[in-house]
């Protein structure tokens, strides 16, 4: 059944273009070509990568954390309470009032301490400054080594400057051991972000975060497989260009360097719009969707390729969107404002529960501006809410 399978799955007619098959892209007279099995050493390499991140962030980046002054915010920890534990973790880390009302008077709390309790408790399952930092810190190595590494390798490629030339003589093109190892090197980190997605920090854009680690798996793989390093290695290259930049701006985020934070903020966005809105569908879609089949007709890896390119610029432009959020708030408020895809930690005021320390008192009672007065049925019925009762109906 597997060898039925195998047979069926590396049908040349899926993989290579029309008249083309795997004899003619054997190893011969010096020449090395690229061969599916090359990329099973990714899989080693990814946890080699996994051990060698924990390595980093202890030994460099929670020191580094220290000396740019990164400081986490002090928690208060949650009392015990069995009903409110259960609930937030089967039913849900955010209950609607009447819920929250209900679960008061089950425990004997008022609404208020229940609110509270349920923001204590969300915060401490939220991840430290620190480790968003030493997060932040190992991406931000990887990034910039592979960008740079990578431009190396194809800064004295004729399909850099001109990405037709990525299907001169296509798929008879020798494999590189540079090319080659720059490749293994991008899969198997995409592979360990993958391993580490259950110990990451999630944010509000983590599906979009794994679906972009699989169809960019998907793409590395492929594209290996059939030869298409040239265009896969400008693809890595684009979206590299940018990455080192974002995670450069989160790690002055959360030393509060601001001004560097926004500089590095206001450069990453140019460079991601350019790479990403201009030079992936005006280059890279480009050359795939039409120059790729100038002298030859579409086989089912040239559409299969193109789906998933195009997948990767859908996520393009949802992260576009996101960044320009971001960047109007900037302009309206001159300041970088916290990232949209991070949950923030939460303060014992928040939900609408009054800060009793920072309200004007008049009278030995606090006031906000347009609240109603503190006697009357809206203020008692707000009372035995408080007190945990819910009005009788």
């Amino acid at each position: 059944m597997w060898s039925s399978f195998s047979e069926w799955f590396w049908q040349e007619r899926l993989w290579l273009p029309p008249n083309n098959s795997w004899a003619a892209l054997e190893d011969r007279d010096g020449l090395v070509y690229a061969h599916p099995r090359d990329m099973l050493a990714a899989l080693p390499l990814a946890l080699a990568l996994v051990v060698m991140r924990f390595i980093f962030e202890r030994f460099v980046g929670m020191p580094l954390s220290r000396l740019l002054g990164v400081r986490n915010h002090a928690r208060r920890l949650v009392k015990p309470n069995a009903t409110l534990e259960k609930y937030f973790l089967t039913e849900g880390w955010k209950p609607k009032e009447p819920q929250m009302a209900l679960l008061a008077a089950q425990c004997g709390l008022t609404l208020q301490q229940t609110q509270r309790w349920f923001r204590r408790r969300r915060n401490q399952d939220r991840p430290c400054l620190t480790k968003k930092f030493c997060e932040a810190s190992w991406r931000f190595a990887f990034y910039l080594c592979s960008f740079f590494g990578g431009l190396s390798i194809l800064y004295h490629e004729s399909w850099l400057w001109t990405p037709a030339m990525c299907w001169d003589s296509y798929p008879n093109q020798p494999l590189k051991p540079a090319l080659y190892y720059w490749y293994l090197l991008e899969l198997s980190f995409y592979v360990s972000l993958l391993i580490t997605l259950p110990f990451d920090v999630k944010r509000k854009d983590f599906k979009e975060q794994v679906a972009h680690h699989f169809v960019t798996i998907i793409l590395i793989v492929f594209s290996y497989s059939s030869n298409l390093l040239r265009i896969g290695s400008l693809v890595l290259l684009l979206h590299d260009a940018s990455d080192y930049l974002l995670e450069a701006g989160k790690m002055f985020n959360y030393t509060n360097r601001r001004k560097v934070c926004d500089a590095l903020f206001i450069i990453f966005s140019l460079v991601f719009f350019y790479t990403r809105l201009v030079l992936f569908p005006t280059k890279i879609l480009y050359t795939t969707y039409y120059e790729s089949i100038a002298e030859r007709s579409p086989f089912f890896g040239y559409y299969f390729f193109n789906v998933l390119l195009m997948v990767l610029q859908l996520l393009h432009v949802f992260w576009s969107c996101l960044i320009l959020r971001m960047l109007c708030s900037f302009l309206k408020k001159g300041r970088m404002e916290k990232d949209v895809r991070s949950d923030v930690e939460e303060s014992d005021s928040s939900d609408g529960e009054a800060d009793q320390g920072h309200l004007p008192l008049k009278n030995g009672a606090t006031h906000r501006p347009g609240a109603a007065p503190m006697d009357g049925p809206r203020s008692r019925l707000a009372g035995r809410l408080a007190n945990g009762h819910t009005p009788a109906t």
